[in-house]
Formats: structure tokens, sequence, C-alpha cells
């Protein structure tokens, strides 16, 4: 008996559509607003072009050496019938604003400090934590999962992390009955973070960079810290040695370089959604019905399909990025 496979609609791939044009806008607004200083203020970064290896800079070298071994591929994540990204270009083309605007920031990234790091989980827990990476490897055992990742200004890649659900430092910790929001702060060093740079004065905008969940979008089986990808420990361009990954939603939502973890009883307040809470919302779900103020959300650009963005494939955007199961968590819909 032969028997078909029918994808789960996160796992189809579609084909090129739609046009550059807002794209374009984009850029242009960029470019006006930057020389008036207030880009920064605007958008998570402010390049869509595809870097290189600026100065004959090894990439190889950022790229830890250290495999994270005997970590298995999650059954259920398995990202079947999905083209992983080149590592090459997830590693070249990132968002870290504390080392930068543009997406080259991979080399000013290697000035993160990760040594003895340590994350502190604090506030409406029974069992306040602070783990190291020892413990954070131990502890929680280690899965593989693929999952797709799409960023707000409109392009997507498909990324296999390694790491844990979040739900298991739920469980570490055992919030009380009171919490209802979960705060992530990244590392923030203004002697070693310098900001988007530019015309940027990275010194007026709300430092450190700071993301929330409520309680039960953490406890979701998507969910995912991210310690590893591409089978070794994340590169600091990465968000190293801790990331929030949350799939269905925007990339700007995967704090990197997580610090801190705190358990709230109300909904605090988060980096982009401060900046412009018109435009990055703290939801912040996927969804091609919902556009951008200045961007349609209908498209996705595929990161390393071709040399330019200009000339990546195209795909239609799914609503929750393709993972329907998170549906529940609103009402549905």
């Amino acid at each position: 008996m032969v028997l078909i496979r029918i994808p789960k609609p996160w796992q189809i791939e579609s084909q090129p559509i739609t046009s550059e044009t807002a794209y374009r806008q984009r850029r242009r607004f960029l470019k006006s607003m930057i020389g008036f200083g207030l880009g920064a203020t605007i958008f998570p970064s402010i390049s869509c072009s595809r870097q290189t290896d600026v100065g004959g800079s090894d990439l190889s070298k950022t790229i830890p050496k250290d495999k994270l071994q005997g970590v298995k591929r999650s059954p259920v994540y398995s990202g079947d019938n999905l083209r992983i990204t080149p590592e090459a270009d997830s590693s070249q083309y990132n968002n870290f604003y504390e080392f930068g605007g543009t997406k080259n920031i991979w080399q000013a990234a290697q000035a993160l400090p990760t040594d003895d790091w340590k994350v502190e989980v604090t506030g409406l827990v029974n069992k306040p934590r602070t783990f190291d990476l020892d413990d954070l490897t131990k502890e929680f055992p280690l899965e593989e999962r693929i999952y797709r990742f799409r960023c707000v200004e409109a392009w997507a890649m498909v990324v296999p992390w390694l790491g844990f659900p979040m739900r298991s430092l739920i469980k570490a910790v055992d919030p009380t009955s009171k919490a209802k929001f979960v705060r992530f702060t990244s590392f923030y060093d203004p002697k070693i973070c310098p900001g988007p740079g530019g015309w940027v004065d990275a010194s007026g905008l709300p430092w450190p960079y700071t993301e929330s969940l409520r309680i039960d979008e953490m406890a979701h089986d998507l969910a995912f810290f991210a310690v590893g990808i591409y089978g070794h420990r994340l590169p600091k361009q990465h968000g190293a040695p801790l990331r929030m990954v949350t799939p269905w939603k925007y990339g700007f939502k995967g704090a990197k370089s997580i610090v801190k973890i705190e358990f709230m009883n109300f909904q605090p307040p988060t980096y982009w959604n401060t900046l412009a809470p018109d435009e990055y919302s703290f939801e912040a779900n996927v969804n091609p019905n919902v556009p951008h103020p200045r961007w349609s959300q209908a498209e996705e650009r595929l990161l390393g399909t071709g040399l330019h963005p200009a000339v990546w494939e195209r795909q239609p955007t799914l609503l929750y990025n393709g993972y329907p199961e998170v549906s529940s968590l609103y009402g549905g819909v």
C-alpha cells in the first residue's frame, strides 16, 4: 500500500509572488529618517541589503567549534519539506540592535562577553533560581527543532534551533498563581554595546532590551529557549548563550543574550512596543491580514535564495507563521 503524506500548513513551500514596492518605499523612508536622526525610534534595523564577508574577515571564526553532542531532532518539529537556510546566510544577516542598526553586525557582536554567564529567574515564583550555562544544558534535556522564522521586516528563514521548551523552566521555578506575564531582559553594557550608530543617540533608547510573553504563551509547547543552532552552540550574533524562540511571532519578540527572566502580575513595557506602539504591537503575532503601517505583511522574502533581497524568492505569509496550533491562545482566531 502506498502511503500519501499530507504536509502540515507550516511545511508547505509556496512560489514567489508580488512586487518590491513596499521594500523600496521603506528604504527611501529610512534614508530620510536617519538624516533627521529618527530612524532608531522606528525600525529594528536600517538595512535590508545582503551582507558579505566585509574586509576579508572569516565568518567561520565566529562559529563555536564545540558541537552539542547527542541532541536528537524533535519528531514533531522536524521541519519536513522545509528548506533550511544555509548557515552562512543566517549568520551574516542579523538584527542585534545593541551592536548596530544594520544587518552586518556579526563582527561587532563578537564583543559580547559570554564567559561565566548567569541567568537570574525571579519575581512571582516559589523557587527563584540563578542558572549558569551548564545548568541550562544539563538540567533541561536538549532537542533540535526546525522552525520557520519570520521578521517583521517581511523576510523569513528556516532555522534548526537546539534547546528546550520554555515550559521546562516554568516547571523548575514554580510560578505563583499571581504570575500572569514574564519579562525577558537582554545583556546590555554601554561600554560594550555601541547601539545602532550613525545619527542615532543610543543613550536615549530604552535599554536594556526587554521582551515579554503572557505566561500561557510561554507555557505553549512551541515556545523554546535556544542554546544552539546548526548543531553547535549559538554564535554571538544569534544571541548567545540563550535566546527566546517563539516561531508564531515576529522575530523582534525573541530577546537575545538573556540575563534575567521575571514572572510578573502586570504587562511590562517592552523595547519596540515602547518606541513605536503603533508599529510594533505587544502581541506581535504573524498575520498576513494585518499590514505594518508602511508595508504589507502578506508576503515574505526567503533569506539565502539570492544575492540581494530584491531577487529573493517570495512566498505568501501564513497566519501565525504557519503554526495554527497556537490559535487557542487567542480565542481560536
